[in-house]
């Protein structure tokens, strides 16, 4: 009668203590789990190189050396844009200072045809708005220069988090998606399926993101050269790596260019600029995604497109890859609900087992 007493009262107590050690693994890894994240997005795209690599040398040494070519893969462009950016700066300084003499007249113009159609009175002079506005921008982000600072360093501490990891994720992966595999509430099949589904996922979701980055890039750069923008496939290059940015992406390029041209007196050509950025440019993220998501997973376009902006507005440029997949599995364990049969079977075969013994 104790045992059963014990018995009864150790399960809860179990539940109780696996929640509470969720619960402080969070509080732990909380502030790593977007560079835990990538870690393991890498690790799923580079996993045949290291499993070539691991026949040419130690599992070790071959973990080493694929963390430091990913390294590469992720330091190098960066060092190679802003540099690129370095030199270009002073050229698109000169070429801002050339195009905006005409743009006070500009200015002062629409705002005459505004102040026109008013219904509230208006200053006369455009300037004192504009000064205004420069007060409170410079007042908004000069308590904000240090946090700048600190997220600077923030994201590089992340990075040596991430390659720190992903070392490990290269050297372990097989044990890791074992050990997944065997904790999943799931058939072994099932299990395998939903393995398969998510690799499959984060390949095609990098995949897409780099194709879709390499189409805006060369799109922003033929309507650069369109308009007569200098340096066009520089822009092209640096809209390409503002495609890979949440929410903004190549519009961060694109949108102030256009307005700028329209407020120096290029009316036409900024118009132009505009609606190609929006029917061009833009529209290459909305199409493009989706439709290579959709060709290389069985999953449904539905869930890939919402997964994709859910996941991008609630955790990042990191979203585009685990917003459908996060959909994905919680599918899965709502299908468990009404499907008892995808569950392991480890009660089934014990069923099986005694009911063979009896007979």
């Amino acid at each position: 009668m104790a045992d059963v007493r014990r018995k009864s009262l150790g399960r809860p107590l179990l539940y109780a203590l696996v929640l509470l050690g969720l619960y402080l693994g969070y509080r732990i890894l909380g502030p790593f789990i977007t560079a835990l994240t990538w870690a393991a997005i890498f690790a799923i795209l580079f996993q045949r190189m290291q499993a070539w690599l691991v026949t040419k040398m130690r599992p070790n040494r071959a973990a080493l050396v694929a963390t430091l070519v990913i390294a590469a893969l992720i330091i190098a462009p960066a060092v190679l844009l802003i540099s690129t950016l370095a030199r270009e700066v002073p050229h698109a300084t000169d070429y801002v200072k050339q195009t905006s003499q005409s743009a006070p007249r500009q200015v002062q113009r629409v705002w005459d045809f505004l102040k026109a159609r008013s219904p509230v009175p208006v200053p006369d002079d455009p300037s004192e708005v504009i000064a205004q506005g420069k007060q409170r921008v410079l007042s908004f982000l000069a308590p904000r220069a240090s946090a700048f600072v600190g997220d600077f360093l923030g994201t590089l501490g992340n990075l040596v988090a991430m390659l720190f990891a992903l070392f490990f994720m290269l050297r372990d992966g097989g044990a890791i998606t074992r050990q997944l595999r065997d904790r999943l509430p799931f058939t072994e099949q099932e299990s395998e399926r939903l393995l398969r589904e998510t690799r499959d996922l984060v390949v095609a979701s990098v995949g897409a993101a780099v194709v879709v980055a390499i189409a805006q890039g060369v799109l922003g750069a033929l309507t650069f050269r369109i308009v007569g923008i200098n340096a066009a496939a520089f822009w092209g290059v640096v809209m390409g790596f503002a495609s890979l940015l949440p929410v903004v992406g190549a519009t961060l390029v694109w949108v102030p260019a256009g307005i700028g041209l329209v407020l120096s007196g290029e009316v036409w050509r900024g118009v132009l600029l505009l609606l190609m950025g929006t029917f061009g440019i833009s529209m290459a993220d909305n199409i493009l995604r989706p439709l290579l998501l959709t060709g290389k997973t069985s999953i449904s376009g539905f869930i890939i497109f919402f997964g994709l902006l859910g996941g991008a507005a609630a955790f990042g440029f990191v979203g585009l890859v685990i917003g459908p997949i996060i959909l994905v599995i919680t599918g899965r364990l709502l299908e468990t609900l009404h499907r008892p049969d995808l569950l392991d079977d480890s009660s089934s075969s014990q069923d099986g087992l005694v009911a063979a013994k009896a007979s």
